[in-house]
């Protein structure tokens, strides 16, 4: 007999749609390729705040709507947008139901009112996962899901959809060196995105594939995606990335990711590359700096500039945990120099330009007008800061991907569509493989736990009231 569902994949996006299509009466398994019996991942890695493009998950479903449209300046799919917006607060509920427990408070400060997962991380440098949020709700699905006659399999690594007349019917697998096929209702992409993929990267976002780093579990290599394009999927949306702006060393250093990073200073200084220039608006945030950073012809080339009197009152910007000290105090090295003439030796960049920059910087504040820069500022949240009082200090940085944006077009049942528009037959797509919600010139970013939990429970339950 064949399952009524599969997953490809055991993180948030399979675990939550197993666990609502068992909890309906459908047999499911879920494929996790990892053998660890807590296997890596972004799921489990997570801070575990639950939003929507930046506010609460529980807000009215109007506003979510219209945050999503907004920030991803009119990208979404308004059909998958309103799936979105329509469910959060139901899928909070449920949730809460299954036994996950949530804080109602900012772990950031610029996101005041969120559901966090509890227990919540302990805000310091480097991972901190185990007994946390994501840890605990992930064991919890799946007890959940072996209760109800489930499965959750591991060491089970899906290589290809099996198709028959246009419709998915199952999957072949590769488990301890043998390959067998699992016959299935439907199945369900759930591996996550591709930023553990360098080749998918050089493909859709920098071909300095190698120069950007990931800061996700190494499952992430967007194989779900490969094999519903494979099985004639659409697939879309690629370009951009929900990412952070990091110090260099976070490319080697543990230590170094998910905290600290430089969002938060970085908006409210100067962004350069190699030649001394601004690349990028600094005001419209760490995701948009980040993708800034990856399209440098060198991501590894890009420096923060700021002074004596920023660095000292970081603390005060940081949105989690201040960079100052964790930065330095955990291996990060920070430039510092008596002059910006000296700063620029210092990173190896020319010194009139550099002197340019800052002074066209501080001239902008001055007036408080940034325009006729060649390269725009927005003002947003806070305004920047001038550079002015020595010494001066520039950080070199890395960008660091989190969740990439694009993948599977699906239906509002979260059914994965062929070339023609057209539902197939028993494939679904869900979480952060699935394209039409995010992108924009600001990569608008809709939240991957969003994504996971609220297309999760649909897809579950559009799977067993079809089975």
């Amino acid at each position: 007999m064949p399952f009524d569902v599969i997953t490809i994949g055991g993180g948030f996006s399979g675990l939550v749609t197993a666990c609502r299509a068992s909890e309906l009466g459908a047999t499911a398994l879920v494929l996790e390729q990892s053998e660890d019996d807590r296997y890596p991942c972004s799921s489990r890695f997570t801070t575990g705040v639950v939003n929507v493009m930046g506010i609460g998950v529980m807000s009215p479903r109007e506003d979510l709507y219209a945050a999503i449209m907004q920030g991803s300046a009119g990208m979404a799919d308004p059909a998958i947008a309103r799936v979105i917006a329509w469910n959060g607060q139901r899928t909070i509920e449920w949730l809460s139901v299954q036994g996950a427990r949530f804080i109602n408070r900012a772990l950031q400060k610029d996101q005041p009112g969120q559901r966090v997962l509890a227990p919540p991380r302990r805000l310091q440098a480097g991972l901190d996962w185990e007994g946390r949020g994501g840890d605990v709700l992930m064991r919890r699905l799946e007890e959940l899901i072996v209760a109800r006659g489930g499965e959750v399999r591991r060491g089970a690594k899906a290589v290809e959809l099996v198709m028959d007349k246009g419709a998915c019917v199952g999957v072949e697998v590769t488990r301890k060196g043998e390959t067998q096929r699992i016959d299935a209702k439907a199945v369900v992409v759930a591996d996550g995105g591709f930023a553990a993929n360098r080749e998918m990267i050089a493909k859709y976002i920098t071909p300095r594939a190698d120069r950007v780093f990931a800061r996700v579990g190494p499952g992430a290599k967007g194989d779900g995606i490969r094999m519903a394009e494979a099985a004639g999927a659409r697939v879309g949306g690629f370009g951009e990335f929900y990412g952070y702006v990091h110090h260099r060393s976070a490319m080697t250093n543990p230590r170094q990711w998910p905290y600290p990073h430089l969002d938060a200073i970085a908006e409210l200084s100067v962004l350069v590359g190699p030649d001394g220039l601004r690349f990028t608006d600094e005001g419209l945030g760490g995701v948009c700096m980040a993708n800034a950073i990856a399209r440098l012809p060198d991501p590894l080339s890009a420096f923060l500039i700021m002074d004596a009197e920023a660095w000292a009152n970081e603390p005060k910007y940081s949105q989690t945990v201040a960079c100052n000290p964790a930065m330095t105090a955990n291996g990060g090295d920070l430039i510092s120099a008596p002059t910006v003439d000296a700063l620029a030796t210092a990173i190896g960049a020319p010194a009139p330009a550099l002197a340019e920059t800052i002074v066209r910087h501080n001239a902008g504040i001055a007036r408080g007008d940034f325009s006729g820069l060649k390269v725009a500022r927005t003002q947003r949240k806070h305004p920047p800061l001038p550079i002015l009082k020595a010494p001066f200090y520039a950080v070199p940085l890395s960008a660091g991907i989190t969740g990439t944006m694009g993948g599977v077009i699906i239906t509002p049942n979260a059914q994965a569509t062929d070339a023609s528009g057209a539902p197939i037959k028993g494939l679904y797509a869900v979480g952060t493989t699935v394209a039409g919600l995010e992108g924009g010139p600001r990569a608008g970013y809709v939240g991957g736990l969003s994504k996971s939990f609220i297309l999760g429970l649909v897809a579950g339950e559009h799977i067993a009231a079809n089975r």
